[in-house]
């Protein structure tokens, strides 16, 4: 699998990032990890900001949780805390009502496109086609 083509961004671009691109990221997925890889290095090289919503907390602490890996866990939210975080608001979470009303979205889905455009993230980066239907914010997937 190619990496993700993203070098048309502005450098220190804003970047909402889903739940499956950091997940595979952090754990080495060994056919969808380096796809984002070179995504997190321009991170690390400062070309990037980052941000994170609630869900994708969730989400990503979900697995060291399930397997009783404290350690893991603190360190994967030691990451997440160091880029931004999108809380669940009363105007994203409507913004979302909208999105899944107009296009049919997953609520977490329509959670991290809303949280996108809350912020005005030049792009939502994620491994879901189902964000094609968005119009309104670049999908870099």
């Amino acid at each position: 699998m190619e990496p993700l083509d993203f070098g048309d961004l502005p450098e220190d671009a804003l970047v909402l990032i889903d739940s499956a691109p950091v997940i595979y990221f952090l754990e080495g997925h060994p056919k969808f990890g380096p796809r984002f890889k070179p995504l997190f290095e321009a991170h690390g090289a400062g070309h990037l900001r980052f941000a994170v919503t609630t869900i994708t907390v969730a989400e990503v602490l979900t697995g060291p949780l399930q397997a009783a890996d404290e350690a893991l866990a603190r360190r994967y939210r030691a990451i997440l805390e160091s880029w931004q975080s999108v809380a669940l608001d009363v105007d994203i979470a409507e913004s979302a009502a909208r999105l899944r009303a107009s296009l049919r979205l997953k609520l977490a889905d329509a959670v991290q496109a809303a949280s996108a455009l809350a912020i005005n993230a030049a792009a939502l980066v994620t491994h879901d086609r189902n964000f094609s239907r968005v119009r309104s914010l670049r999908i870099i997937s």
